[in-house]
C-alpha cells in the first residue's frame, strides 16, 4: 500500500553542495552539520552523503545524535556542542566523539568522565563573540583558557578546537559580523598566550552563510549546515548553485466535487464560489505543515499550483481544484526544488514568514524519507 506522504531525499543533490561549499571554502576543512536528523533529511544515510561530497568531519548539537551516527557505522570524526544534564558523556568519550565546553564546570564534568573511562578527551571550547547564545563571554575566556591548560597538563582533555558562531552572518553588512570576527581573533590571542593554541587545534567560524560570503571568517574549518541540503542561507543573494535536495509528496486520499456555498474544513475560513473539485491531502500539522499554511502555501496538483483551502488539520488539508480532473492516489508536490513547476521549500517559507530550516526540520516521523 502506497504510504500517504513521502520526503524524497536527492543524495547526488547533497553530494553536489558539500562540493560547492568545499569549493568556496577556500582549502579550508568542510564539516557537516547534521543535527536534528540531518535538518529532517535522515541521519545515517544523508551523512553518509555528506562525507562522500568532501566533509571530512560531522557535527551534531546532541551527543545522541553523535552515538547514532557510530551506531549507523559513520567512523568520521564527530563533534556535539551542547551539553545539558544527564548527557552521556561517558559514552561519547567511548565512542571518540569530541565534546564542546563553554565554562569550567562543563569542563570539569569533561574531564572527571576521561578519568571515569580512561579515555581522554578531545574537546573544543567555545567563544561568546557577540551571539550571547552559547561560548564563554570573553571576560570569563581567560579562566577557561587556564583550566583547559591545566586539564592538558593532566592529560585528562586534549584541546582540538576552538571556536564561534556567527548571529547575523545571513544578514551581509550587519555591523555585529566585523564586530563578533574581530572578538573571535582576540579570543585566538588570549588562547595563544595561554599556550591552548597550535596547529593541532582547529579553528572554526564560518557557518553556511559566511562560507558564502565572508572569505575571512573561514580559519581551519567551516561549518556547513543549510546550504548543504540546497536551501540559501541568504535568500535575497540567490541559490549560489545549490540543489534543493527534499522533495515532500503527498497522494491524494479523496476527491469529491462540493457546490458553491461549501465551507471547507475547521471554522469555515474558506467557503466556495462555484462547483468545484476538493482534494483532501493526508498530511497536517502534526507531520510539519504549519497551521498558518492555511490560504497561504500552494501545491503541485494536476499540472498546475493549487492553494491549501481551508484550515490546515492534524492529518490532512484540502486543495481546491476547479473543475480540472482528480482521482484518490494522484500524487501532490507539497514542495521541490521548483524545476516542474512545484513551490520550494523557499516559497513555504517566505509565505509562511520563517525559514527553509523550520519548513523542512519539521517534517515528523510519520513521513518516511526514501533515499535515492
Amino acid at each position: 500500500m502506497a504510504t500517504p506522504a513521502t520526503a524524497r531525499v536527492d543524495l547526488a543533490a547533497i553530494r553536489h553542495n558539500v562540493a560547492l561549499l568545499g569549493e568556496r571554502a577556500g582549502g579550508a576543512e568542510v564539516m557537516g552539520v547534521v543535527k536534528a536528523d540531518a535538518y529532517g533529511h535522515g541521519l545515517v544515510p544523508t551523512s553518509e552523503a555528506v562525507l562522500e561530497g568532501g566533509a571530512s568531519r560531522l557535527g551534531t548539537a546532541y551527543i545522541r545524535e553523535a552515538l547514532a551516527l557510530r551506531e549507523g557505522g559513520v567512523t568520521a570524526p564527530l563533534l556535539s556542542w551542547i551539553i545539558g544534564p544527564g548527557e552521556p558523556i561517558d559514552e561519547a568519550l567511548e565512542a571518540g566523539v569530541e565534546l564542546s565546553a563553554a565554562d569550567v564546570p562543563l569542563l570539569d564534568e569533561i574531564a572527571a568522565a576521561a578519568r571515569r573511562t580512561g579515555r581522554a578527551a578531545r574537546a573544543h571550547l567555545e567563544a561568546d563573540t557577540g551571539m550571547s547564545r552559547g561560548g564563554a563571554p570573553l571576560a570569563a575566556w581567560p579562566a577557561l583558557l587556564a583550566r583547559a591548560a591545566a586539564l592538558h597538563a593532566e592529560g585528562a582533555v586534549e584541546i582540538v578546537g576552538l571556536w564561534s558562531h556567527f548571529a547575523c552572518a545571513d544578514i551581509p553588512g550587519h555591523p555585529s559580523i566585523e564586530a563578533q570576527l574581530d572578538a573571535f581573533e582576540t579570543a585566538l590571542r588570549l588562547a595563544e598566550k595561554e599556550g591552548v593554541a597550535g596547529s593541532h587545534v582547529i579553528r572554526h567560524l564560518a557557518n553556511s552563510a559566511a562560507v558564502m560570503t565572508l572569505p575571512r571568517a573561514r580559519y581551519d574549518m567551516v561549518r556547513t549546515g543549510i546550504a548543504m541540503y540546497g536551501l540559501s542561507p541568504i535568500p535575497e543573494l540567490g541559490d549560489f548553485g545549490l540543489r534543493q535536495a527534499m522533495t515532500l509528496t503527498a497522494r491524494i486520499a479523496l476527491a469529491k466535487r462540493v457546490p458553491a456555498g461549501s465551507g471547507v474544513s475547521y471554522g469555515h475560513l474558506h467557503v466556495t464560489d462555484r462547483e468545484t473539485t476538493l482534494g483532501l491531502v493526508p498530511i497536517g500539522y502534526a507531520d510539519g505543515i504549519l497551521r498558518h499554511a492555511t490560504g497561504r502555501a500552494e501545491v503541485w496538483a494536476g499540472g498546475r499550483r493549487r492553494p491549501v483551502t481551508g484550515r490546515v488539520c492534524m492529518d490532512q488539508f484540502m486543495i481546491d481544484m476547479g473543475d480540472d480532473p482528480l482521482a484518490a492516489g494522484d500524487e501532490v508536490v507539497l514542495f521541490g526544488p521548483g524545476e516542474e513547476g512545484e513551490p520550494t521549500a523557499q516559497e513555504w517559507a517566505d509565505n509562511l514568514g520563517t525559514i527553509t530550516h523550520e519548513i523542512v526540520t519539521r517534517i515528523g516521523s510519520r513521513v518516511p524519507r526514501v533515499h535515492g
